[in-house]
């Protein structure tokens, strides 16, 4: 869990740093362009969080639930969803670190730029002739993109193995249906994700905006890929519920959809 979510920092960092001068040169051109660099750039950490994300759980239970009985007892759902859970810790270990430690560099870089530069330079804030600025830059990027890639990481992770468990304690029995059940349930949260994933990705491109446009303009354009990627989420959740776990359990599922969809948006 450390791993994965130290890379989805490592990769947003990265990302933000070559992507200041292409959304520059992008705004060069046109509006559109500008904000399609910006926006995408952006949506790298998003979908790099859940990829990775999704990607080790897939891989922590195919390990779990098929290679683990080559060498030993084979293992219950439920062992297996709890034994899942354990590395979220290794999660929120990095953005413990992550989080906390860019906020103190980048605050410290910023008091210290702050004081050299504005009290004894006179220099103003955030001036390029002020060396303090280029440190003062650099937390901000680890703070603000690796600290909160890794902080959505460990959330992102631990809404879907938290419902994975307690889908398969719900159907805990000892009857061939049951298991059935329980399979639906621990991979129902993963399926929604994933297609959360791929809805996102076609409401990205739905965000597009015209040369003359205004602030407003802009944001309507931004809610216009989030609220078209919601609605669809919202569907793909309701037919995916029907399919594996029936109509019976579709009236609960619409209710909470709403108020879990963010997991698929995220």
């Amino acid at each position: 869990g450390g791993l994965f979510s130290g890379l989805a920092g490592w990769f947003g960092m990265k990302t933000a740093t070559l992507a200041s001068n292409r959304t520059a040169a992008g705004a060069e051109k046109s509006l559109n362009d500008g904000l399609q660099v910006a926006f995408r750039s952006g949506a790298v950490m998003g979908l790099t969080v859940v990829g990775l994300g999704l990607l080790d759980i897939v891989v922590w239970f195919f390990i779990l639930y098929w290679l683990v009985p080559i060498f030993a007892s084979p293992l219950s759902l439920e062992e297996i969803t709890v034994t899942m859970l354990c590395f979220g810790m290794g999660a929120s270990s990095q953005a413990l670190f992550a989080r906390v430690g860019g906020g103190i560099f980048t605050k410290a870089a910023d008091v210290g730029a702050d004081l050299v530069g504005k009290v004894e330079q006179n220099i103003p804030e955030d001036d390029a002739r002020n060396p303090a600025t280029i440190a003062d830059n650099v937390g901000d990027n680890v703070g603000d993109v690796a600290g909160m890639g890794a902080d959505l990481y460990e959330s992102y992770c631990g809404s879907i193995l938290a419902t994975a468990a307690l889908g398969v304690a719900a159907f805990s029995g000892v009857s061939d249906k049951d298991y059935f059940m329980q399979l639906s349930a621990l991979f129902l949260p993963i399926l929604i994700a994933a297609a959360g994933i791929g809805l996102s990705v076609w409401g990205i491109w739905q965000v597009k905006t015209q040369e003359d446009a205004s602030q407003r303009s802009l944001l309507a354009a931004l809610a216009r890929g989030i609220n078209l990627s919601t609605l669809a989420i919202v569907g793909a959740a309701v037919v995916l519920t029907f399919l594996l776990l029936g109509w019976s359990h579709i009236g609960v599922s619409v209710s909470v959809c709403f108020l879990v969809w963010p997991v698929g948006l995220a």
